[in-house]
């Protein structure tokens, strides 16, 4: 008699030969995403202001704009990662068309960029920053973008759980590329530096401006600003913006300032943006005496945050001295006694320039929260949603992946938003694609009534439970065989 083998010496099963014909996926809660996208009246959004269209058969632009969509939030980075969606006849039949092919995608991102504008460039070169013109189809998709921001802050209402107050946290970022269009930026890489908007109590990206790598942060930041105040809906009662230093900038400071912003929805805009540094501006931090700093805080290794208000009139024409100044508060990083910092010194200066009357700890505390709202926000774009992968030569087609990017990104944070519970609720992208997207389920038929059935997990099912419930869409039963159709 043999004997027995140890069970990790062994396979207990035989592998079937025979393929499973039934529509299955092992992605069911992707269709999560398409609920969402659907329910929040994209594909109107799309058609009122998107028309790319070369001719009537195929498919339309919003099932496109869904499947690049679909595709992100599953986690693919170019358009040739569509063969992720392949062959899936579960999501097909859930979307009631199948995913278009790879070189669809491509046609059709490829219609976004307006080869007239290249020739407003300068020569390469020159290499001389220059912001490139968004063509009018990726205008489009930031009208698409507003509208998408109006109707997520409107279900929010419904739900409960108004969004009264609209911070807005402006910072580009940089997206490295090794493509020949690319140029150099200040890293000392190549690749593009696009601005990104967002707005910090609803976690909505609100505007962008894909820009090319040398372009610096600093030049014109006030089109994305005005872009992303536009975007907000009238029912938001307060309004504020923060920045860091590339936001220090005259006319971006002279329009949140100016007496107009008070006529406007919203009303006033406060705004707090980290200072330049200059030498003038240095001096008069340290010439601030001892009894000035006060401190608020005191970081994990021990140095200190301490505050004052600085006495600070700059120089620049740029400023406008006559007009009122603004006000300064200076920030002074303090080590404990024989710590130093690496250039030497025991105390680092900052500066924040505000219209803000808050005590200036807790000011510096609300401007320092930017970083877990911006820069959160280009972190999942870029490492979890596509972002950080141009897939063209051609700025337009870059341009309008980007934007894709952040509309995928809305609608998952919509959906943590309005239907996540705890914890769940602030999970990054990683966690979400396990706590609601890679659930497997199938696609059967009863009393021709097309429904989906998960796999035996019944936290995913109240997760996908929730979306149905708040993402409300009227249900349809459908022939088998119009799902054969492409376009429609």
């Amino acid at each position: 008699m043999s004997a027995r083998l140890p069970l990790l010496h062994k396979t207990p099963f035989v592998l079937d030969a025979r393929p499973l014909l039934e529509a299955t996926s092992p992605h069911a809660g992707l269709l999560s995403v398409s609920r969402a996208y659907r329910s929040l009246g994209l594909p109107a959004l799309v058609a009122v202001n998107l028309s790319l269209r070369q001719r009537q058969r195929g498919f339309a632009e919003a099932q496109f704009i869904e499947s690049v969509c679909l595709l992100q939030a599953l986690g693919g980075e170019c358009p040739e990662d569509m063969h992720l969606l392949a062959g899936d006849d579960c999501l097909a039949r859930g979307l009631g068309y199948v995913p278009p092919k790879a070189t669809a995608v491509r046609e059709f991102l490829e219609r976004f960029h307006d080869q007239k504008l290249e020739g407003l460039r300068p020569k390469r070169e020159v290499q001389k920053s220059f912001i490139f013109p968004a063509s009018k189809p990726v205008e489009a998709l930031q009208q698409v973008q507003s509208g998408l921001v109006r109707r997520i802050a409107k279900l929010y209402e419904k739900q409960g759980q108004p969004q009264r107050i609209a911070t807005i946290d402006q910072d580009a970022t940089i997206i490295e590329s090794h493509k020949e269009a690319a140029y150099s930026h200040y890293e000392e890489g190549r690749g593009y530096q696009p601005m990104v908007a967002v707005w910090a109590e609803a976690d909505l990206v609100v505007a962008d401006e894909f820009r090319d790598g040398n372009v610096p942060a600093k030049q014109a930041p006030l089109g994305c600003a005005k872009l992303a105040f536009a975007a907000l809906p009238e029912t938001v009662t307060q309004r504020y913006f923060r920045g860091d230093s590339a936001c220090h900038e005259h006319e971006l400071l002279d329009w949140l300032k100016h007496p107009d912003r008070e006529q406007e929805p919203g009303g006033r805009i406060g705004f707090a943006v980290s200072a330049v540094m200059s030498s003038a501006l240095g001096e008069a931090l340290r010439k601030i005496a001892e009894v000035g700093w006060q401190t608020f805080g005191q970081e994990d290794d021990g140095t200190l945050r301490q505050w004052a208000e600085v006495d600070f009139v700059p120089g620049e024409k740029s400023e406008h001295k006559e007009s009122q100044p603004l006000r300064y508060v200076g920030l002074r990083l303090l080590k404990a006694q024989g710590v130093l910092f690496a250039d030497g010194s025991d105390r680092h200066f900052h500066a924040v320039i505000t219209n803000q009357k808050l005590e200036g700890g807790r000011l510096l505390d609300w401007h320092r929260e930017k970083a877990g709202t911006v820069e959160h926000t280009h972190d999942e774009a870029k490492n979890e949603l596509g972002g950080g992968h141009v897939p063209s030569q051609r700025f337009g087609v870059n341009s309008a992946w980007f934007k894709l990017v952040l509309v995928t990104y809305n609608i998952i944070s919509a959906i943590k938003g309005l239907c996540l519970e705890g914890e769940e609720r602030s999970a990054r992208m990683k966690r979400f694609r396990l706590l609601l997207i890679h659930v497997a389920g199938r696609m059967n038929r009863n009393n021709c009534v097309m429904g989906l059935r998960l796999c035996n997990n019944t936290a995913a099912l109240k997760r996908m439970q929730k979306v149905w419930q708040v993402f409300e869409l009227p249900t349809q039963a459908t022939a088998a065989k119009a799902l054969g159709r492409r376009g429609g």
